[in-house]
């Protein structure tokens, strides 16, 4: 058993990524590429986004700190902390409106790789 406060984890992630020339960071805190759950802690500054991109299996994205935008062709959803996207199962991409952070999720069947 693990414990983890993504409550720190989001703050470091939001510190880091304020003194990075990318304004963005990430930490993955559950799982990884060789597992079939990845969990990862991703902060991006106001203006940044992750480029358009698709993933393999299940996506998740819940929001810790800040309001974020995801837009898959020409819909989009905003949301702020509390809130969970269960991301479209096409190309898509996150923006983050104000400085926030967010747990992304990924489940993928034992085998497949994530293309994102």
């Amino acid at each position: 058993m693990t414990k983890t406060s993504l409550t720190a984890v989001a703050q470091g992630q939001l510190d880091t990524a304020r003194n990075c020339p990318q304004n963005r960071s990430a930490r993955t805190v559950h799982g990884g590429h060789e597992h079939s759950l990845r969990q990862t802690v991703m902060a991006l500054l106001a203006g940044e986004h992750l480029h358009e991109h698709e993933h393999g299996g299940d996506t998740t994205v819940f929001v810790l700190q800040g309001r974020v935008r995801l837009v898959a062709g020409r819909d989009s959803w905003e949301a702020v902390p509390g809130d969970l996207l269960a991301l479209p199962d096409r190309r898509h991409r996150v923006e983050a409106v104000t400085d926030a952070v967010f747990l992304f999720t990924n489940a993928v069947s034992v085998g497949v790789q994530s293309n994102g």
